[in-house]
C-alpha cells in the first residue's frame, strides 16, 4: 500500500519529531496505516525504536511488507492495537498519531489521551498530525470541504477544534507545547506530559 499523503508529509513530520526527541527514543505509532511514516523515520533515525500498530489487518500487512522491504532492525512488527483497547507496556518517549483524530469517533481521542498518559515517560511527547479548526473556524476552504466529506462518510468523524483536543488532554497531565504549520493546511500538535 502506498499513500500519496504520506509521501508528501513524511519528511516534514520527521523534521518536527527530530527536533522534539533525543537520538535514542522508543516511539509508539498508533493507527499507522500503510506504514510509510515508520519506515521513513526508522531509516533516518537508527537510534529510534519505532513500534507501529493498526487495528486493521490490511494495514498491518502493508506495514509488514514495508518493514521487510526496508530491512530495518529498529522498525518492529506491527501490533494489532485498537486505541481504545489494551496498549503495549511502556514507557515510551513519544506516542505518534498521524491523521487519526479526525478519522475516528471522539471517544478514540479520549482514549488516546488517557492511554498515552499511562504509557509515556514523564516529559514524553504525544504528537498529533492533521487538520484542525482554530477558534471554531476552519483554516482553509479545503479543510471545510474535507470535514463535510468525513461527516458524510461517518457522522462521528470530522475535523476537530484544536481547543477541544487540548482541553481533553490537560486533565491527563498534558500541556500544549507548540503547534506547527505543516503542508496541506495541517498542523503538528505537540503535547508534553508533565507531572
Amino acid at each position: 500500500m502506498m499513500s500519496p499523503a504520506a509521501a508528501r508529509n513524511r519528511q516534514p513530520i520527521l523534521d518536527v519529531l527530530s527536533a522534539l526527541l533525543p537520538g535514542s527514543a522508543r516511539i509508539l505509532e498508533v493507527a499507522s496505516g500503510s506504514g510509510e511514516h515508520g519506515v521513513h523515520c526508522a531509516a533516518a533515525k537508527p537510534g529510534w525504536v519505532w513500534q507501529p500498530s493498526d487495528p486493521n489487518p490490511h494495514a498491518r500487512d502493508s506495514i509488514s511488507a514495508w518493514r521487510e522491504h526496508a530491512g530495518l532492525g529498529n522498525l518492529l512488527e506491527p501490533l494489532p492495537l485498537d486505541v481504545a483497547g489494551i496498549w503495549p507496556i511502556g514507557p515510551f518517549d513519544a506516542v505518534v498519531a498521524i491523521n487519526l483524530v479526525h478519522i475516528s469517533p471522539w471517544d478514540v481521542t479520549e482514549a488516546l489521551m488517557a492511554r498515552s498518559a499511562e504509557r509515556l515517560r514523564q516529559g514524553g511527547v504525544l504528537y498529533l498530525y492533521g487538520p484542525y479548526r482554530r477558534e471554531g473556524r476552519h483554516t482553509s476552504p479545503s479543510n471545510a470541504a474535507f470535514d463535510a466529506d468525513l461527516k458524510a462518510r461517518d457522522p462521528r468523524w470530522g475535523v476537530r477544534d484544536l481547543e477541544s483536543v487540548v482541553a481533553e488532554a490537560q486533565p491527563h497531565g498534558f500541556m500544549l507545547e507548540q503547534t506547527i504549520e505543516m503542508p496541506a493546511n495541517n498542523l503538528s500538535v505537540v503535547l508534553r506530559l508533565h507531572a
